[in-house]
């Protein structure tokens, strides 16, 4: 049977989602350079056709919770985007893309955290509650790179 999420260790899953989100890309035409070291928080960079070069950092999670990424590795750009995978039990990935620049305003699903004073270093995240699923919708992948390629021709 497949898309039996749970039996994947963390190292899996995030190999596997990065994987899908490359091959989903190939897939609309585009071309994917995958980066030789990740210290920046940056998984690939891909464009399409001769259009701008978009760098993509991907994240998954297991059904709903909290993903985030670091401020000082993700910093909101208009060539910057978070490729998120949903890995729900028996089914398979869904799939979104959201330009960084989402997090320039905050909301239930986008959230920006400071922790001023405390040891965690502040964070932009999404909270992936059941109610919050609406709002991400507005970012599903197929929408948001017909937009993109749109935006390029």
């Amino acid at each position: 049977m497949r898309y039996i999420w749970n039996k994947l260790n963390r190292q899996q899953v995030g190999a596997y989602s990065e994987y899908f989100v490359k091959m989903e890309l190939t897939m609309y035409g585009f071309q994917v350079y995958t980066t030789e070291v990740d210290d920046r928080s940056i998984d690939f960079v891909t464009r399409y056709n001769n259009g701008s070069y978009l760098s993509i950092q991907v994240k998954s999670i297991r059904e709903t919770g909290y993903v985030f990424m670091q401020k000082d590795k993700f910093t909101p750009s208009k060539d910057l985007y978070l490729a998120l995978v949903i890995l729900n039990e028996g089914k398979e990935p869904n799939l979104y893309l959201i330009p960084s620049t989402a997090w320039k305003e905050p909301n239930d699903l986008f959230k920006d955290k400071n922790y001023e004073g405390k040891k965690s270093k502040p964070e932009w995240g999404l909270n992936l509650s059941g109610k919050n699923m609406s709002i991400l919708k507005d970012y599903s992948f197929s929408q948001a790179v017909e937009a993109i390629i749109n935006e390029q021709a």
